[in-house]
């Protein structure tokens, strides 16, 4: 038998509740919470959909890491298992999470920034330049980086900070070979990149395995750090009042 510890509550009000199910080889963590809503809670809420790691839907705690339930096997956790739901948003009800500012979020920059294709550009590409934003193109907003990262967990600076999820967004059209926009103003005023103390907890947490911090997250630092912080250019703008 396997034990867990669900979160059962609304609104941030509850307490964990234990259960007892039977253990399967290759039993993941998402397998027992829907045991448990078909045998012992009807009314249980849990939020999945693909079951196979590629939704980002069954996000949630696991033993205090945010992690994905489907692709958490039960043999590589110490009992008993405490499922609760993501931490850094507002919660709705047992393993469910408000994660509607993602949404938002995403949308925000596509209408702020977005992609806007160079004038001449062909639209021929080279696989080089197809292959840096691969890794960028893997992210399935599961949401588990936001909600490790401290900025956003800790301090809940969600109106400056866009969190990692969207700065790989930002890198992957940043690193698109047709892509025309300057995004360094933005990045340092909206998105509030500077916030990150590339911990690389997010890193971490990311089930697609995107190297976020060191691929996407310092580059665009390291860009705006030229621009605003570059002793030297900050002479120049001085100078010429620019």
């Amino acid at each position: 038998m396997v034990k867990f510890l669900i979160f059962r509550g609304e609104r941030g009000e509850g307490t964990f509740k234990e259960y007892e199910v039977p253990y399967q080889e290759g039993m993941v963590v998402l397998d027992g919470v829907l045991y448990i809503q078909s045998r012992f809670e009807g009314d249980l809420s849990v939020r999945w959909n693909c079951k196979a790691a590629k939704c980002g839907s069954c996000a949630a705690e696991i033993n205090g890491k945010p992690s994905l339930m489907c692709k958490t096997r039960v043999e590589h956790l110490s009992q008993p298992i405490k499922v609760e739901p993501l931490r850094a948003y507002p919660h709705i009800k047992d393993l469910v999470a408000d994660t509607s500012w993602n949404l938002r979020t995403r949308r925000k920059i596509i209408k702020d920034v977005g992609f806007k294709p160079r004038k001449d550009a062909s639209w021929i590409m080279k696989d080089e330049d197809i292959e840096k934003g691969r890794e960028f193109r893997k992210c399935i907003e599961c949401a588990l980086c936001l909600d490790v990262c401290h900025v956003l967990r800790e301090h809940q600076l969600f109106e400056k900070f866009v969190g990692p999820a969207y700065l790989v967004f930002s890198a992957y059209l940043e690193t698109h070979p047709m892509d025309s926009v300057d995004r360094i103003s933005w990045l340092k005023e909206e998105a509030g990149i500077m916030y990150c103390n590339i911990t690389k907890c997010c890193t971490e947490v990311c089930p697609e395995e995107i190297h976020i911090t060191d691929n996407a997250i310092i580059p665009m630092k390291e860009r705006v750090a030229d621009r605003y912080f570059d002793p030297i250019k900050m002479l120049i703008r001085k100078i010429v009042g620019k």
